[in-house]
């Protein structure tokens, strides 16, 4: 594995943000769902793919708190332009689960 330093790490701009719209994403080459993300502030709202239809549903995500990187260009994932990549880790099956904050953190805060 790679050192980094801290500089380095402060380069990736991970924030907290609130689902607020989630649809299922069924022309997805692996099953995903499409997710509307608002990090309040300047960043406001931004739209991702994800592959979390193992473990959730678009209705069960609104409201739900997230982290992402919000400073990545944007992707072309299909048809959906996604412009921040919600992080999760995978379980012991390899399905995605979500990383959030485990309290109530207001939009935008920045994670350090």
């Amino acid at each position: 594995m790679t050192e980094i330093s801290f500089d380095d790490f402060m380069k990736v701009d991970i924030r907290v943000g609130v689902v607020i719209r989630a649809e299922p994403y069924p022309e997805a080459r692996i099953p995903a769902i499409k997710l509307w993300i608002n990090f309040g502030g300047d960043l406001g709202e931004k739209k991702s793919s994800a592959q979390l239809t193992d473990h959730y549903t678009p209705d069960a995500l609104i409201g739900t708190t997230v982290m992402a990187v919000v400073n990545f260009p944007p992707r072309q994932i299909g048809k959906v332009m996604s412009e921040v990549l919600v992080l999760g880790v995978p379980d012991a099956k390899g399905a995605v689960v979500l990383m959030r904050p485990d309290m109530d953190i207001p939009a935008g805060g920045r994670l350090f």
